[in-house]
């Protein structure tokens, strides 16, 4: 995820770090090429001449537009709900921290840990990479073997964190009540872990990518044509800037759609899971917090 001041408007214009300029810019290199070619042989192909108006490009332009935002706006909504779904878990597992401490109070540390664990182990799980060493680091040593060749670790921890509950409530140290508003914080880890795989694993139907990439390179190939006989030389200076608006925003839905990835504009998952664990050792009383992530590969301050 990108993260840094925004710059005046005139650096704004020249900016390329948090750009989407360097995935686009060779078929932006091709179709400005093709565009001087056009101009320099005045629209013949071949030697004929490719006679095409400013009038269907009109009419095809205003659909591709409207397509562009729906597609745009579908991966915005995927990448904004993921994101509120990370602020559920930040604030559920703040909740089930302060109501263990509150209701419990002893033997806090190994929960709040798992509870660390918990979310690590979300982000591991949406991104497909190995939680062995967050695990060790925030888990008991019994408890690894429980988790070793899972599908979905974090349903173990979850496990483990609701036996955790109930011996307490075996012991008389937590009455029905209490016990009921910890599982009910519990509870919204896991549909917030819930939304994330349903997110993760149900992406746009592929069908509207397919169309809206050929539309959108057929309509940026023909531009030079239908631009030539009305503009002449600045053919290929108008054509680059409209395919350069139209790559850009199909480039950038596609990166959003998919917010859980380690693109330079997905959530910086890594961070939101540092900050979280950050917290909940802060309610803890811990002086000695985790270092902030580093702005590395998706994080540019």
């Amino acid at each position: 995820m990108i993260v840094r001041p925004r710059p005046n408007w005139l650096r704004m214009l020249f900016v390329r770090r948090g750009s989407i300029l360097k995935k686009v810019l060779p078929q932006l290199g091709v179709i400005t090429a093709l565009s001087i070619l056009v101009v320099i042989f005045h629209g013949e192909l071949l030697h004929w001449k490719v006679t095409l108006t400013t009038v269907p490009f009109s009419l095809v332009g205003v659909a591709l537009a409207i397509f562009l935002g729906f597609r745009n706006s579908a991966s915005y909504d995927r990448y904004w709900e993921a994101r509120k779904l990370w602020g559920k878990l930040l604030t559920d597992s703040r909740n089930a921290t302060r109501q263990y401490l509150t209701f419990i109070g002893t033997e806090a540390r190994p929960f709040v840990l798992g509870l660390a664990a918990y979310v690590h182990a979300v982000r591991h799980q949406l991104r497909n990479t190995d939680p062995t060493r967050d695990m060790q680091r925030l888990l008991p040593a019994e408890l690894m073997p429980r988790l070793a060749n899972r599908q979905t670790p974090p349903l173990q921890i979850m496990m483990w964190l609701s036996e955790c509950l109930r011996q307490h409530r075996l012991k008389g140290e937590l009455d029905a009540i209490l016990a009921s508003e910890l599982d009910k914080s519990l509870t919204g880890l896991n549909d917030a872990f819930g939304g994330c795989e349903r997110i993760a694993y149900t992406p746009l139907p592929f069908t509207y990518s397919v169309i809206l990439h050929r539309t959108v390179y057929l309509y940026c190939f023909m531009l030079p044509f239908g631009l030539l006989d009305a503009i002449g030389f600045m053919t290929p200076v108008m054509v680059a800037f409209v395919a350069y608006t139209f790559f850009a925003i199909e480039a950038l839905s596609d990166e959003i759609e998919e917010p859980f990835g380690l693109l330079p504009n997905d959530l910086a998952l890594d961070a939101m899971a540092t900050n979280i664990e950050s917290a909940l050792l802060e309610m803890l009383g811990d002086r000695e917090l985790p270092k902030p992530v580093e702005p590395v590969n998706f994080l540019l301050t």
